[in-house]
């Protein structure tokens, strides 16, 4: 993506904001993204959620 569609992009969220839920959504998936990226670090992922390679 170039510099002049991102500053485009950005001006547009700027004039017209997303609402609270779509942003609630967002912060609700990266929360459950980053849990399960913790879990998995941490080693808490169980065994048979893991795919055999």
């Amino acid at each position: 993506m170039n510099a002049e569609r991102l500053l485009l992009r950005m001006a547009q969220l700027v004039r017209n904001p997303p609402s609270m839920q779509r942003i609630i959504l967002w912060a609700v998936v990266v929360g459950i993204c980053l849990a399960l990226a913790g879990m998995e670090k941490l080693g808490l992922w169980p065994v048979w959620l893991t795919f055999n390679k």
